[in-house]
């Protein structure tokens, strides 16, 4: 399927609040995560252009009705593991974004004592069991995490989140292959962006229906639209019941669109600005609004206090970040453990 037919297909699809089981608290909450992961990506980008965030920074614009709406359907205790787009993943499953921003500033306080920068957010607390650099590195981790739930006969599940690039290598086909072999409970979530960095789906895959890769290991698998927050949350909640109760691993595909550049190093010459526009009409977090107006659940002074209070919580996040300390020197020497002994290594100097 073309980009364009891709998207005509998404634009077809209208949102609904039938049969949903979700109080207006929940619902209101769902937006309000949807703002926060804008507002923090938003200011992401201007301190990343002002120099005070280094390194790579993918930025995860216009894709927030996924991570929203496929994590609101998830218990505390379910896992999650990511690829290196992974702010709002991240603060969808719970972590704080002052510790999240303050991980991007390169501080101690940050999420992982900044070490780790944008693409190696890790929570254990809240189940975020990392953002992963490399492309597809992360879906065997993640087989061997729901082996593991499945061996000890607990009952939370894996949510794994990949890119549309990362189903071309051999990190999926393994993954999926085991994972099916052994019914282990994991949900392989794509992130269909339609580019795999600067190249189009439909150049990079034989098959431009992701979600049909999964056919060749006997596992369910559906393609959803990834800009509609509530049809992820209703697809997601069934498919994870299903994986819960023993029946296997399924996948979705999520059809989403990002609004910047695959980094902020990217200029975007591959695609035009018309393109950008047309999904930006369609935006996942102020259509969302407008149906909760539209069905009363949602007053306009809520949705504009939502408004104020994402913005004031991103506001503090970078306040937050900007009077955090750095790390001292010589915590480059911490957590490092001598093989033989399993004792800190203490490195002279």
């Amino acid at each position: 399927m073309t980009i364009e037919g891709v998207m005509e297909q998404v634009q077809s699809r209208e949102m609904s609040l039938d049969g949903l089981d979700l109080d207006q608290e929940t619902l209101h909450e769902m937006l309000y995560t949807m703002r926060v992961i804008r507002d923090f990506e938003d200011a992401a980008a201007e301190w990343y252009a002002r120099g005070q965030i280094a390194g790579f920074l993918h930025l995860y614009t216009g894709e927030e009705a996924v991570a929203v709406g496929a994590i609101s359907a998830l218990r505390p205790d379910d896992k999650l593991m990511s690829h290196y787009r992974d702010h709002g993943h991240a603060i969808a499953k719970g972590s704080d974004p002052q510790l999240l921003m303050a991980e991007l500033f390169g501080k101690k306080t940050g999420i992982v004592q900044g070490r780790g920068g944008s693409m190696h957010f890790y929570d254990t607390e809240a189940g975020m069991l990392g953002g992963y650099a490399i492309i597809g590195q992360h879906l065997p981790l993640a087989v061997g995490y729901a082996f593991a739930s499945q061996y000890r006969g607990e009952d939370w599940i894996m949510v794994c989140i990949l890119g549309d690039g990362a189903t071309n290598i051999g990190y999926f086909h393994e993954a999926l292959n085991f994972a099916g072999l052994w019914d282990t409970p994991v949900l392989f979530l794509v992130e269909n962006n339609l580019y795999g960095m600067g190249t189009a789906v439909d150049r990079a895959s034989a098959i431009t229906e992701i979600h049909r890769k999964a056919d060749a290991y006997g596992m369910p698998n559906k393609r959803i639209d990834g800009m509609n927050v509530i049809e992820m949350h209703r697809e997601v909640r069934d498919a994870v019941a299903q994986v819960r109760a023993g029946e296997g691993p399924q996948l979705l595909e999520a059809l989403t669109f990002r609004y910047r550049g695959h980094s902020m190093a990217d200029p975007e010459l591959y695609r035009d600005k018309e393109e950008t526009e047309g999904w930006r009409q369609r935006d996942a977090i102020e259509n969302f609004e407008q149906v909760l107006l539209s069905q009363d659940m949602l007053t306009q002074d809520e949705a504009d206090d939502i408004r104020r209070q994402a913005q004031q919580t991103v506001d503090e996040a970078v306040e937050f970040a900007r009077d955090s300390e750095y790390p001292p020197e010589e915590d480059i020497y911490a957590d490092i453990y001598d093989e033989d002994t399993g004792d800190e290594l203490v490195v002279w100097t």
